[in-house]
């Protein structure tokens, strides 16, 4: 399609003299226009992926994907009850849980936690907790004065291994004059960091027998928390869950957390929009690049008409040229766009070191790192895209160059 000669005309006309400075200037920024959106389109997108991805595998790590309430936030055949949902097809894991919140203190300092209590074994399973013990030994957990708390907890209360804490329960015995909080202390069997703020301080594991005495449930749980093998099956399971006898409710993962990963989704979708607007700004400027080359190079064309070059070839010559640009801008778009998404967390550290400030605050973020993931399918789209942008903005000019009418040009040369 496109002939060797029109190649290296291209080549000569991209490559700038001392007359023609502005105009490869006016190249240059819409390459380097490009590169940077399309790097900076690859990067949100990635992190914006890795961000969903990172906080779906915490929270369903924690939380399950499904929780089955009893009548009055109590089941008093939990274990029955749980056996019989493990018959289900689809579900992985049924474990009883008692849930409730607590003020947490040591050491004259104070914090707010949330209590889940848990069968020893059903904690165990959950490959979250026991890959990110960050001190202690699971098999601790056990008897019921131990719990396993979150390190950035321990680290607020100023807590290691081995030491003592204390939980108070708002709801308290009533006595005659009024009503006392529930107070008890416990020692930290383990400590764990799962990544996410939230989780590592707040959470308390306690045992699920030390639980029921704490909240005073006898033999009673307050519901079954169920892990299934598709985490997008809740629509189809919630019905056969619901029929069982002794649920009240049952509440899954996207119910509870729908809000913000829609907050999630469309913040990704005003970004690609956005950034999408760079790679459209650096093709106008190929257009008017273009535009001031077909100016400048008129009488050259137009020699080269009179020579028997056609229309179509013309246009091929400007077309090659304005592609040329964006497939380069693009190409080294895509590279610094890969790179710094597989180093991004090395970027964030030395660019905190060398400005002496936090870049990434885990307290608003959520999580302890940047997390960056590449879908192939949405690097492949943004470079498809850049493509395109930068091929249909040198029809234009490209056009306008093959107008051009010899006999006009040269009538007074």
């Amino acid at each position: 399609m496109f002939g060797a000669l029109e190649w290296v005309i291209a080549a000569r006309y991209l490559r700038a003299r001392r007359r023609e400075g502005f105009i490869s200037i006016i190249a240059w920024f819409s390459l380097i226009g490009i590169a940077l959106g399309v790097a900076t389109l690859i990067i949100v997108m990635s992190v914006m992926n890795g961000f969903r991805t990172e906080l779906l595998d915490r929270v369903l790590g924690l939380n399950g994907h499904m929780v089955a309430r009893g009548i009055g936030n109590q089941m008093l055949d939990y274990d029955r009850i749980a056996a019989g949902f493990l018959k289900l097809p689809g579900v992985q894991i049924a474990a009883p849980l008692i849930e409730g919140q607590v003020m947490a203190t040591a050491n004259k300092q104070a914090s707010g936690a949330l209590v889940r209590g848990m069968w020893p074994k059903d904690l165990a399973a959950r490959s979250i907790i026991t890959d990110n013990l960050y001190s202690g030994q699971m098999r601790e957990f056990r008897g019921k004065h131990n719990v396993i708390i979150g390190q950035r907890l321990a680290a607020k209360l100023g807590l290691v291994v081995g030491d003592r804490i204390t939980l108070i329960s708002p709801q308290g015995t009533a006595t005659a004059f009024g009503t006392v909080p529930r107070t008890k202390t416990y020692r930290v069997a383990a400590t764990f960091m799962v990544g996410m703020y939230e989780y590592d301080s707040t959470f308390i594991y306690m045992p699920l027998p030390a639980a029921q005495i704490f909240f005073k449930l006898k033999d009673a749980a307050n519901g079954v928390e169920l892990f299934l093998d598709d985490p997008n099956d809740v629509y189809r399971l919630r019905r056969d869950i619901q029929s069982v006898p002794g649920v009240a409710r049952v509440v899954d993962w996207q119910q509870v957390n729908r809000h913000f990963f829609q907050a999630l989704q469309i913040e990704r979708n005003v970004m690609f929009l956005i950034l999408t607007l760079i790679i459209l700004i650096a093709a106008f400027n190929i257009v008017s690049s273009l535009i001031m080359l077909v100016q400048d190079k008129g009488k050259a064309i137009a020699i080269l008409r009179t020579m028997g070059a056609t229309r179509g070839m013309i246009m091929r010559i400007f077309m090659i040229s304005g592609t040329s640009v964006g497939v380069i801008g693009t190409l080294a778009g895509f590279i610094l766009g890969l790179n710094f998404c597989l180093n991004i967390e090395t970027i964030r550290q030395w660019l905190e070191k060398l400005m002496d400030t936090e870049l990434w605050s885990p307290e608003v973020r959520f999580l302890s790192q940047i997390p960056a993931e590449v879908n192939n399918g949405e690097v492949v789209s943004v470079l498809i895209m850049a493509l395109a942008l930068s091929f249909l903005a040198t029809i234009y000019p490209a056009w306008r160059a093959a107008r051009i009418d010899p006999v006009e040009t040269l009538r007074y040369e």
